[in-house]
C-alpha cells in the first residue's frame, strides 16, 4: 500500500511539473528555462525567446543583423563578413567564423562576458594579427589582450580610432572650444507635412476632453503651430477618441525617432511585442519614485507642451540615479546648459544629457538634408568610443577624447577636471611619420 501511495505521489508530481514546465514553455513569459544571465545589452527582451532563437536550430544570424546591421552600416563595419569572404582568410574561419555574430557575441555565459557584452577570449586578435609588431614598432611588447582598451581598436566602429583618422586629427588642436551643436531642422512624415498652423480656436476635442490648460499648451506648442490638430492624434484614420492615444501614433509623424527609439534601451521591449521598459527593470540605479514610470515618447516629451528642452536634461535625471547622472548638475557640461537656458549663452552652445546620449545627425532624407535627433541610446553606449565623432571632437580634441573616455573616473563625475589617463593612440600615429 504505501508503495502504491509514493507511485501516485510521483506520478501527481511528475504530471504537475511536467504541466508547469509546459505552461511556461508556451506562455509569455519562459525565463524559467534561461540558462544563465542575459547581458545589459539584451536581458530586456529575454522573454521574448523567439525574437533571436529558432526552435531546435539554435540563434538566428538574421535575427542580429533585424536590430544591429543598420548601426554596422552607418559604422562602416571594419569586419563586415565581406571582409572573411576573402579566400586568404579560409584557413582563419576554419578557427573562428568571424562571419557569425555568434562567433564572439554568447548570452547566458555571465562567467566570460567581458564588459562590452562579448564573449572573446582575450587573445582574440593574434589570430589575424599576429605579426602586426612587424609593420608597426610601435607596439612592441603589447599583449594582445589590450587591443580592445579604451582608445586602442574598436572591432566593428573603427573610424575615430584608425590610423587615417588619428594623423588627420591628432595634430595639437585647442583642447576644447566653444559648444556648436547644429539646430535641429525637423522633417515630418505623412500627410502633416504641408498642415497650416492652427490655434485655441481650432481645437477639435470633445467637451469632455477640453480642459482650457491642455489646450492652450497645445496652442503655443509645435505640434499646434505646425498643424496638428487634437483628432490627428487622439482620433487618428477617424477612429474612436481617445484620451490616452499608444505611444506608436507619435511615428505617424515622427518616423525616424520612432525608429531609433524601438532600438534603444528605453524602446526596445516593444519593437518584440513585449511590455514598455520601466525604469524598476533598470540594471542602473533609478530614483525610486520613478520606478513605476512607464517608457514611451509622452514619458519624456510632454505631448501637449512638446518641451524637448525639459526632455534634455530634467526627463532624464527624474528617472536615472547612478553616479555619473548625479554628478551632471555640477559639471561644466551643466553650467553651458544653464547659461543657454538662461539666454546668456548662444543657441547650441550648452550640453545637455541629450546632447551626448541622443545626439543630433544629419541625415539625407528624399535628398533633402536634416538634422534629426537620434534616440537609440545604444548607438554610442558601449564602447564609449563610438561618442567620439558625433559627441566630443563637437568641443573637444581627439587627443582629450580619447583620454576622457578611457577615464572610468572622469566618466564617474560627469568630465569635471581634465583626465589624468593618457592613451598613446595618437602619440604612436604621430611617431610613425617623423
Amino acid at each position: 500500500m504505501r508503495r502504491k501511495r509514493l507511485a501516485f505521489v510521483w506520478t501527481v508530481a511528475t504530471v504537475a511539473a511536467g504541466l508547469y514546465l509546459v505552461v511556461h514553455f508556451f506562455g509569455r513569459d519562459r525565463r524559467l528555462f534561461l540558462p544563465g544571465e542575459t547581458t545589459s545589452g539584451h536581458y530586456q527582451i529575454e522573454r521574448a525567446c523567439d525574437a533571436c532563437h529558432a526552435p531546435f536550430q539554435g540563434i538566428r544570424q538574421d535575427a542580429c543583423l533585424a536590430c544591429h546591421q543598420a548601426g554596422l552600416q552607418a559604422a562602416e563595419d571594419s569586419h563586415g563578413p565581406e571582409k572573411f569572404n576573402d579566400p586568404r582568410y579560409a584557413e582563419d574561419l576554419a578557427r573562428l567564423d568571424a562571419r557569425q555574430c555568434i562567433a564572439c557575441h554568447v548570452e547566458h555565459r555571465p562567467e566570460i562576458t567581458g564588459a562590452m557584452g562579448v564573449t572573446l577570449p582575450e587573445d582574440f586578435c593574434r589570430s589575424c594579427h599576429g605579426d602586426v609588431t612587424e609593420e608597426r614598432p610601435t607596439h612592441e611588447g603589447m599583449g594582445f589582450d589590450s587591443c580592445g582598451s579604451a582608445g586602442c581598436h574598436n572591432y566593428h566602429d573603427n573610424r575615430a580610432l584608425y590610423e587615417d583618422f588619428l594623423l588627420r586629427h591628432g595634430e595639437a588642436q585647442p583642447a576644447t572650444v566653444p559648444a556648436a551643436w547644429p539646430q535641429r531642422k525637423a522633417w515630418i512624415s505623412g500627410e502633416m507635412r504641408d498642415a497650416g498652423p492652427l490655434g485655441a480656436a481650432d481645437a477639435d476635442s470633445p467637451p469632455a476632453s477640453s480642459r482650457p490648460e491642455l489646450i492652450a499648451a497645445w496652442a503655443n506648442s509645435a505640434h499646434a503651430a505646425g498643424g496638428v490638430a487634437c483628432s490627428d492624434c487622439h482620433a487618428a484614420a477617424d477612429a474612436a477618441w481617445s484620451d490616452r492615444p499608444p505611444y506608436a501614433m507619435c511615428s505617424a509623424c515622427h518616423e525616424l525617432e520612432y525608429q531609433g527609439f524601438t532600438q534603444g534601451k528605453h524602446g526596445m521591449r516593444q519593437a518584440v511585442d513585449l511590455d514598455p521598459m520601466s525604469p524598476a527593470m533598470a540594471r542602473l540605479p533609478m530614483h525610486p519614485e520613478a520606478l513605476n514610470e512607464t517608457l514611451d515618447c509622452g514619458t519624456c516629451h510632454d505631448v501637449h507642451t512638446v518641451n524637448v528642452r525639459q526632455a534634455a536634461v530634467n526627463a532624464c535625471l527624474s528617472c536615472h540615479a547612478d553616479e555619473h547622472s548625479a554628478a551632471y548638475v555640477d559639471s561644466p557640461h551643466a553650467r553651458l546648459w544653464e547659461r543657454e537656458m538662461s539666454g546668456e549663452g548662444a543657441p547650441g552652445s550648452g550640453v545637455s544629457c541629450a546632447s551626448c546620449h541622443l545626439p543630433r545627425e544629419e541625415r539625407r532624407i528624399a535628398g533633402d538634408l536634416r538634422i534629426a535627433v537620434q534616440h537609440n541610446q545604444n548607438a554610442n553606449l558601449r564602447p564609449n568610443e563610438k561618442m567620439i565623432r558625433e559627441v566630443c571632437m563637437t568641443c573637444h580634441s581627439l587627443a582629450l577624447s580619447i583620454d576622457a573616455l578611457a577615464d572610468p573616473e572622469k566618466i564617474r563625475t560627469n568630465f569635471s577636471g581634465m583626465p589624468s589617463v593618457h592613451v598613446q593612440s595618437v602619440d604612436m600615429a604621430l611617431s610613425r611619420t617623423e
